[in-house]
């Protein structure tokens, strides 16, 4: 495995292959054919809905979206991860008792609702990640039964303001501490290492052949799944600890940096930087 180009390749965008302004690195399209010459195929792996990361990636037909609750192969929807009704009305009645602001974005595989009259920061940060959006008036009036993913958006920090309370209220179910200013319910054992293992099977790919980059702790089950975990050196230490490679910064396109590495043969050994 030292020197195996991995066949498919997982990359979270923000924090990740995306540069700290939100854009992709100027020689993306050169390292995608790049992979296609080593048989390997780049796939984003994003919290984001897949209808942004669509609009991102014109070219590319296979994803991992909403933090795993949806993926797409080929394609083809291949599997969504609907949460129970229940676990949605919980997270909504908890909302209204927690004193930090914060808005609530109700994902489904083809779009997302919002409440109308959010504060403007607000609009602007979901308006990154959310081009699929239905404005309602109150999300307790949407039909809950097609929701994959919650997520929360909290200006003054998710983990510490939002997944206390929300942990608590979905119990079984998946919390993932996406940013600073993000946090995510999915179904119980809905994550992006759950989706790229489906990934992998449906292609007839080992695992062990996979590879994956992140750097917040919505990618911690996707490094551990990956045959080759790379965590970005502005990564939560959480995942550094987990990391076969330390990849430069996002802000210095590490991603770039060591997939020419693999693709070039480099041992991942040589490829760390610390």
């Amino acid at each position: 495995m030292d020197t195996l180009v991995p066949q498919l390749i997982a990359l979270d965008m923000d924090g990740t292959l995306l540069d700290p302004q939100g854009q992709l690195p100027p020689d993306f399209a050169e390292l995608t054919e790049l992979a296609r010459s080593q048989g390997a195929t780049l796939i984003p792996a994003s919290g984001r809905q897949l209808a942004t990361l669509q609009l991102m990636f014109p070219e590319f037909s296979t994803f991992i979206a909403e933090n795993g609750a949806v993926v797409m192969r080929d394609g083809d929807i291949i599997a969504t991860f609907p949460l129970p009704v229940e676990v949605v009305e919980r997270v909504l009645d908890a909302s209204a008792t927690l004193p930090a602001e914060h808005t609530l974005v109700l994902c489904t595989p083809a779009g997302a609702f919002i409440e109308r009259d959010i504060p403007d920061h607000a609009v602007a940060e979901i308006s990154k990640y959310y081009k699929a959006v239905t404005w309602v008036d109150d999300l307790t009036a949407v039909q809950h039964d097609s929701i994959i993913k919650i997520a929360a958006y909290c200006q003054d920090g998710s983990e510490a303001n939002l997944a206390p309370t929300i942990d608590d209220v979905v119990q079984d179910h998946n919390v993932a501490i996406s940013g600073k200013v993000w946090l995510d319910v999915m179904a119980d054992g809905v994550d992006k290492g759950a989706a790229l293992t489906a990934m992998a099977e449906l292609s007839s790919i080992p695992l062990a052949e996979t590879a994956a980059f992140g750097d917040f702790l919505n990618d911690y089950e996707l490094l551990r799944t990956a045959g080759l975990a790379v965590a970005m050196d502005n990564a939560h230490p959480q995942l550094k600890e987990i990391a076969d490679i330390i990849a430069p910064s996002n802000a210095d396109n590490g991603v770039a940096t060591v997939l020419r590495g693999l693709f070039a043969g480099v041992p991942t050994s040589d490829l760390s930087i610390s």
